[in-house]
C-alpha cells in the first residue's frame, strides 16, 4: 500500500498542529502548497518568516506591532482617560473597525482558566496594573468575552480595580451569553461600547 512520502508526511503533521486544522484539510493544504509554482512559494515562505521575525509585542498595551511601541498607544489624538481591556489582538482589531471608541487598550493575552491551571499571574494583570497607577485613566471599559472564563476575568479585574477612583464598565448591549467579540458584525460591537455598564463588586470585607 502506498504511503505518503516523509517530506510530505511531515508537511501534513505540521499543518495539523494549526488550529482548526484536521488531518483533512492538513492533507488538502499540504497539496495546496506542493502545486503552487515557485515563486508564489517563495513568497509565501518568506511572508511567515517575517511574521515570526518582525512582528511582536507592543511595550505598552500588548497588542501586536512591529515597532517598540504600536501605533495606537502612540497615537495623540486617542482619549487617554480611558482603556478598553480585551483578551487577544482580534478583539482590538474587531473593536476598531467600529470607529466607535478612541481610547487606549489593554491586550490581556488570555484570561483565566482554572481548570487548565491559568491564573492572573499568567495574563497580563501585573502590567494592567502598574499601567493604573501611572496613567491618567477615569474609565476602565472589561471587554473580555462573554465565555465563562471571560466573566471570571472580568469580576477578577473588576475586584482587583476597585481600590482605585476609576469609572468601571462592562461591555454589555448585543453580546449574548458565550459569544466572542471577534466574530460580533460592527454594529453589534458599536452597541455594546455605547451601552456599557457599570460593574457593582461585592464588598469582601
Amino acid at each position: 500500500m502506498r504511503d505518503y512520502t516523509p517530506s510530505f508526511r511531515r508537511a501534513i503533521e505540521e499543518l495539523n498542529k494549526l488550529p482548526g486544522i484536521g488531518p483533512k484539510s492538513a492533507e488538502k493544504l499540504a497539496y495546496f502548497l506542493l502545486r503552487m509554482n515557485r515563486d508564489d512559494f517563495v513568497e509565501f515562505s518568506a511572508s511567515l518568516e517575517e511574521l515570526r521575525t518582525k512582528v511582536h509585542r507592543c511595550n505598552t498595551c500588548f497588542g501586536l506591532t512591529e515597532d517598540e511601541v504600536c501605533n495606537i498607544c502612540i497615537d495623540p489624538s486617542r482619549d487617554p482617560q480611558i482603556l478598553c481591556i480585551i483578551e487577544e489582538e482580534r478583539d482590538l482589531i474587531a473593536l476598531e473597525k467600529t470607529g466607535a471608541f478612541r481610547g487606549y487598550y489593554h491586550v490581556l493575552q488570555g484570561v483565566i482558566r482554572p481548570m487548565e491551571g491559568i491564573g492572573s499571574d499568567k495574563i497580563r494583570m501585573k502590567e494592567l496594573l502598574e499601567r493604573i497607577r501611572n496613567g491618567s485613566f477615569q474609565e476602565i471599559i472589561i471587554a473580555t468575552n462573554f465565555s465563562y472564563e471571560g466573566e471570571l476575568t472580568a469580576m477578577y479585574i473588576a475586584k482587583e480595580l476597585a481600590k482605585y477612583q476609576l469609572r468601571i464598565t462592562r461591555i454589555a448591549s448585543g453580546l449574548p451569553m458565550g459569544s466572542d467579540i471577534e466574530f460580533a458584525d460592527q454594529l453589534t460591537l458599536r452597541n455594546a461600547l455605547r451601552g456599557r455598564e457599570m460593574i457593582a463588586v461585592e464588598d469582601s470585607k
